[in-house]
């Protein structure tokens, strides 16, 4: 009895999903996912690279942004900053989390919306950054001064973002809304600090920008009917 319902409860939440990059994948294999090939390798030699005595500064120079830097540089960085992995986090990690999160977005979402989504997150991080050390440590969502020399989120808000977007596309609440959680769960009771508050300025970015397409979804679905109709 409670399989079938298990089995259609998980169709309901990830069937199309499953169906839309299961297809992506037979028809064109890993050519399906070109751009997230290139993020998995861009970061895993970044990583490489910042682990030697040489090219840690090279590889901070060119994508490392935190707080303390001009505003003009860190928006400089910000593109490359999501192919940064974080130095006391596993790497694998990180390329996992791209290999599966952009895959997916990348079939589902196409391109130039999956890099449109994640460097919004990215970005709405980084901006946060500077506005909370502005407020203070006495605000409830400010910062202290010392998180202006913490090295910035790398791929993870990007990530974060990304996959609240494409559940919210494909209609996945449940696992929207536990990635949500889980996001605040963190900052409540595993780490608040800057990564985790990162974290939740993309989060809140992100669900900001799914309005808006919801908005612009429900104003061209009336449209294509139309012209549906008007075709037949």
């Amino acid at each position: 009895m409670s399989e079938p319902v298990l089995r259609r409860a998980v169709r309901a939440e990830w069937g199309l999903l499953f169906r839309t990059v299961w297809s992506g994948l037979r028809r064109k294999k890993l050519l399906a996912i070109p751009m997230t090939v290139s993020a998995v390798l861009l970061t895993s030699l970044f990583q490489i690279v910042q682990n030697q005595s040489w090219g840690y500064r090279f590889i901070q120079n060119i994508g490392s942004v935190q707080a303390d830097e001009h505003l003009w540089l860190a928006l400089l960085r910000t593109p490359l900053s999501l192919f940064v992995p974080a130095l006391d986090l596993p790497v694998w990690g990180a390329l996992a989390q791209l290999l599966l999160v952009f895959g997916i977005c990348e079939i589902c979402l196409g391109r130039a919306r999956t890099l449109l989504i994640a460097y919004a997150a990215t970005l709405a991080g980084t901006m946060y950054a500077r506005i909370g050390i502005w407020l203070g440590p006495d605000n409830p969502i400010g910062l202290p001064p010392t998180d202006a020399f913490v090295h910035d989120t790398g791929p993870s808000a990007a990530v974060v973002g990304l996959g609240i977007f494409v559940c919210w596309v494909y209609r996945a609440w449940f696992t929207c809304a536990l990635v949500v959680l889980s996001m605040v769960y963190e900052v409540v009771f595993i780490k608040n600090n800057l990564a985790g508050r990162e974290h939740i300025a993309a989060v809140v970015a992100v669900l900001a920008l799914c309005g808006v397409w919801e908005v612009l979804h429900r104003r061209r679905k009336p449209r294509d009917e139309q012209q549906v109709r008007a075709g037949g």
